[in-house]
């Protein structure tokens, strides 16, 4: 099943509201940079959450047939990302994402929270 970038954007958030994780939300980077369209950002409760949201989004995509490029953050598990190519996926507990701020640090870019 071949995705333009924005159904895969819309596919991670939904398999990540399928493990429950918060703060779901889509930032359109198209007109804002030239790696990547879309950043997905989830924030999890624990690091267990967090591993459970990143297995499940590896899986589903998986079954789609839509690999993950590259994943870092498995170890130390307070950010995971997901590079999908065109859909990089930032999985975060609370306190690192609120530091990170990425919403602040790409605010040109249009968010969307996802299920709203």
């Amino acid at each position: 099943m071949t995705l333009t970038s924005r159904q895969l954007a819309e596919k991670v958030a939904e398999l990540a509201a399928g493990k429950k994780a918060e703060e779901i939300t889509i930032m359109d980077l198209r007109g804002v940079t030239n790696f990547a369209d879309y950043f997905v950002l989830c924030t999890a409760t624990s690091d267990v959450q967090l591993r459970a949201v990143a297995d499940a989004i590896l899986e589903g995509l998986e079954k789609i047939q839509h690999k993950v490029w590259h994943s870092e953050g498995y170890e130390a598990r307070s950010w995971i990302l997901l590079d999908c190519v065109h859909v990089v996926v930032h999985l975060f507990l609370p306190e690192t994402r609120a530091y990170y701020a990425l919403e602040k640090l790409w605010g040109d870019a249009p968010v969307e929270m996802y299920g709203t």
